[in-house]
């Protein structure tokens, strides 16, 4: 499965839920007011921007930002929001492409590291991202943690959704650290769609590792955007990674 398949037409459409999900004011507006105060004065760059989900608001907030992004689909559906002016977008992935200029903020949401499904790949991102950061900078990645604790031995798959009319299933090879998660919705009919994705997941210091090679330090770390206490019960974290001010 590669990521500019999966992300096609299709998959865009059923991204965009205006107000509700991803979307919901609850869910964005601690993003962005987070995003918003660690990019300062300066502009931002956000790895894989898709349809503008964070970056329309933040750009809304004066935060000048700019989007790389692998897939056609998504940027036809950011450019209905935004247009190239308002939110340039570079067409690439965020492990190799780089943006013209530099910027106070780089940051990566909603899992989105993980798609890239080699370690290899993601510590290439790391450093794509301090490739693109003044002195001080910082990269921001939100992230799942590993629910390994989930899945009893001789088990390869776990539910982590349940509601009328889908499914959520992850199944896990954890021997190359990859996880597929599949996406069932169906009706009263006996027909059902299903949307997958694969990912590598990546411990909290598995992730650190991966930024000190890049040259960042981790400055914070906590479980959401609102700056809960990241603790072992956590499921996800924000964690902010900065390149030293003097290099």
């Amino acid at each position: 499965m590669q990521q500019e398949n999966i992300w096609d037409a299709d998959a865009t459409q059923r991204y965009d839920t205006p107000g509700s999900g991803m979307f919901a004011p609850e869910v964005l507006a601690p993003t962005v007011d987070s995003l918003a105060r660690l990019a300062g004065e300066g502009a931002a760059l956000e790895f894989a921007i898709g349809t503008g989900r964070i970056a329309v608001p933040l750009a809304g907030r004066g935060v000048p930002v700019t989007g790389i992004e692998l897939s056609p689909p998504m940027v036809e559906q950011l450019r209905t929001k935004a247009d190239e002016a308002t939110i340039p977008v570079v067409m690439g992935d965020m492990a190799t492409t780089v943006a013209p200029g530099k910027y106070t903020l780089v940051y990566l949401a909603y899992n989105t590291i993980s798609n890239l499904l080699t370690q290899a790949e993601q510590v290439q991102c790391f450093r794509n991202a301090a490739r693109h950061l003044v002195a001080g900078g910082r990269f921001v990645v939100e992230l799942w943690v590993p629910e390994l604790r989930r899945l009893p031995p001789g088990q390869a798959a776990t539910v982590w959704q349940s509601h009328p009319g889908s499914i959520g299933l992850d199944t896990y090879d954890v021997l190359r650290q990859h996880v597929v998660s599949h996406h069932f919705r169906f009706d009263e009919s006996r027909q059902a769609q299903l949307f997958r994705s694969p990912h590598r997941y990546i411990w909290p210091a598995e992730l650190d590792l991966m930024a000190q090679l890049a040259g960042f330090d981790l400055e914070t770390r906590h479980a959401d955007w609102s700056g809960t206490a990241f603790i072992a019960e956590s499921r996800s974290h924000v964690s902010v990674y900065r390149i030293p001010p003097a290099r």
